[in-house]
């Protein structure tokens, strides 16, 4: 029996997962989260194989990556499969970086999340083709690829905040922010903050 945790923060889909996983003898849904937060204390608690988890949990802080590296990190920690809307490479580097055994999007097929779920409870990896896709892109194109500080910074970038805001919210001084916005217009062969942004928005970097 597969012992599963689902954690997203709207009740609609918490209600379709459960059902789902209902129709199938060997899943057994153990608890619903409906924060990250709640997620990590229900992964200690209830002692799941499986924790599905959205990345973005409505106003709280913490994301389903901060909580996907949490799980990870806890004795006999239950594998993490990511179920979300987004594809951005930021996206999908956070989750990886985190832990997440697999990723896969929401508009996927119902046999194709029932398989990843358990793939991801025996141990194996469960991406999307989309998310195959573009992780094979961008081992193939490495010139074009952003490193997950370059694309921490360039969402701040995003974000509207100046150079020493940026400097200051990854504990970096002005001049290594000034380095990695070099290296992020000449990787994506730009030569302005706002381009930057706009070429990474148009190739899924960043939202």
């Amino acid at each position: 029996m597969i012992r599963l945790v689902i954690a997203d923060d709207h009740p609609i889909v918490r209600a379709g997962l459960n059902a789902l996983f209902s129709l199938e003898s060997d899943f057994e849904v153990v608890a619903e989260a409906s924060t990250a937060d709640e997620a990590v204390d229900l992964a200690t608690d209830r002692n799941p194989d499986v924790v599905l988890m959205d990345l973005q949990f409505g106003s709280t802080t913490t994301s389903g990556a901060d909580a996907t590296r949490r799980i990870r990190s806890l004795d006999a920690a239950p594998y993490v499969l990511v179920l979300t809307n987004y594809d951005s490479d930021a996206d999908i580097l956070s989750a990886v970086e985190a832990g997440a055994s697999g990723y896969l999007l929401k508009d996927a097929p119902p046999h194709e999340l029932i398989a990843a779920v358990r793939a991801a409870a025996a141990g194996e990896s469960a991406l999307a083709p989309v998310i195959t896709s573009r992780l094979l892109g961008r081992m193939r194109a490495p010139q074009a690829s952003l490193s997950s500080r370059e694309i921490q910074v360039l969402e701040l970038v995003a974000a509207g905040r100046s150079n020493t805001d940026v400097a200051a919210e990854i504990f970096v001084s002005d001049t290594t922010v000034k380095s990695h916005l070099a290296h992020i217009f000449s990787k994506l062969g730009v030569n302005s903050r706002t381009a930057a942004v706009s070429a990474a928005r148009r190739q899924g970097i960043i939202r």
